[in-house]
């Protein structure tokens, strides 16, 4: 018997013990793939995978390709120029991919690390100020707070008004005292997607750089960081981008590669032998890989970008965000507080669970549902969509959140 999904959701509703609300039937996927790859994300026949923001899923071509170079290396292991090689290759890719020039990208080990060589290049003088938001990453936070003991500067944190930091708000907390403006593209607590272009524009007319950690934006959307200004961003790339641990792109803007020097030193960043044990290194942003990399991860960097870039990432952004405004809507017709701001361009959800934690993470568990409880004791649950999602999905996880209600 077919079950179309509106008959789906109403026999899910309808069941009323915890016990029996997801009885197999609930694992049979729905028919929409329009962008033609469900195929490649086997977990999606045994579970409803809706947690991209915390570790999103790989398709078969960045698994192979972490499997071919941990072959390699049992077998005939590239010998190290032919890595060096790869990852310029790599980093080509992705200049492409974020509209930057390829001295522009250098690669690290994780996304902190980027804003840490930013923070640790900048001459911070007693009384200078950094502004962030309330919703960026609890790195941020520390890093700061660690400045106003040792430095001396003034952290202004600016407070989201429903979910949103708006560019006025920010316009309040900027003067000529500001040295940096940093934020998350895109938060991890709610996906709230920053106007970063308009914010560029502030910060430098009032004297400032801005620095972005954008490990939940790379991937989800399309971008060109020399047509928006950004001057710093870190990403990892196990998220959005499909790739693995272990590497982070660093974006650093032409005009700062001067002066953005890197914190520590290494055989890699080498660019000639001066001599008498003298040294000079790379002037790009090659000079911020000092030592050996996750070469593993830059192989499957390569594979993932490849993978993007064929389905296309202005695609994903149309489909994801789609599908995100169609879950908030439908959690909002279940009458649950959204975190997260109506109209927002990104593909994370986030809402307040009335249920005290342990009830609502077996009902998502019974019900084979992967999302993330954050917040103070659970009391928010954020779900993350992805290229791979589909409307069943979305369906299905308002069906599951009805059962929060009762």
């Amino acid at each position: 018997m077919r079950i179309s999904r509106r008959n789906f959701l109403e026999a899910a509703v309808a069941i009323p013990a915890v016990g029996s609300l997801f009885p197999e039937f609930f694992l049979v996927q729905g028919e929409e793939d329009p962008l033609g790859i469900r195929k490649d994300f086997p977990l999606l026949q045994k579970t409803t995978f809706l947690n991209s923001a915390y570790i999103a899923l790989c398709p078969p071509s960045v698994v192979r390709a972490g499997c071919e170079f941990q072959e390699a290396k049992a077998n005939r292991p590239y010998t190290l120029g032919q890595m060096v090689e790869k990852t310029d290759e790599v980093r080509q890719q992705f200049a492409r991919f974020m509209g930057a020039s390829a001295d522009e990208i250098g690669f690290i080990s994780s996304t902190s690390e980027g804003e840490n060589i930013v923070v640790n290049s900048m001459d911070f003088q007693k009384g200078d100020n950094v502004v962030i938001d309330d919703l960026h990453y609890s790195t941020t936070f520390s890093l700061y707070r660690f400045l106003e003991k040792t430095k001396a500067i003034e952290l202004r944190i600016v407070p989201n008004r429903k979910g949103r930091v708006l560019l006025e708000d920010f316009a309040a907390a900027v003067d000529k005292k500001t040295k940096l403006v940093s934020v998350a593209w895109v938060s991890h607590q709610n996906g709230f997607r920053h106007d970063m272009k308009s914010l560029a524009k502030l910060a430098h007319s009032n004297g400032a750089l801005l620095y972005t950690d954008a490990i939940q934006a790379v991937g989800m959307f399309p971008m060109n960081l020399t047509d928006i200004g950004v001057d710093f961003l870190a990403s990892g790339t196990y998220k959005w981008l499909l790739a693995g641990f272990g590497v982070a792109s660093f974006f650093v803007r032409q005009e700062h590669l001067d002066w953005i020097e890197p914190d520590r030193r290494g055989h890699l960043h080498i660019e000639r032998d001066l001599g008498s044990y003298h040294y000079e290194l790379y002037k790009t942003a090659k000079k911020f890989e000092y030592a050996t990399l996750s070469f593993a991860s830059i192989y499957q960097l390569g594979a993932s970008l490849a993978y993007l870039e064929k389905v296309g990432v202005e695609h994903i952004e149309a489909h994801t965000v789609n599908l995100a405004q169609k879950l908030r809507k439908g959690l909002a017709d279940l009458g649950f507080k959204i975190f997260t701001p109506e109209g927002n361009a990104s593909s994370i959800v986030t809402f307040f669970n009335p249920k005290p934690y342990d009830e609502a993470s077996k009902i998502v568990e019974e019900a084979k549902v992967q999302v993330s409880f954050r917040g103070k004791n659970g009391d928010q649950i954020r779900v993350s969509l992805a290229l791979y999602n589909n409307a069943s999905d979305i369906d299905r996880f308002i069906s599951v959140a009805a059962h929060f209600k009762n």
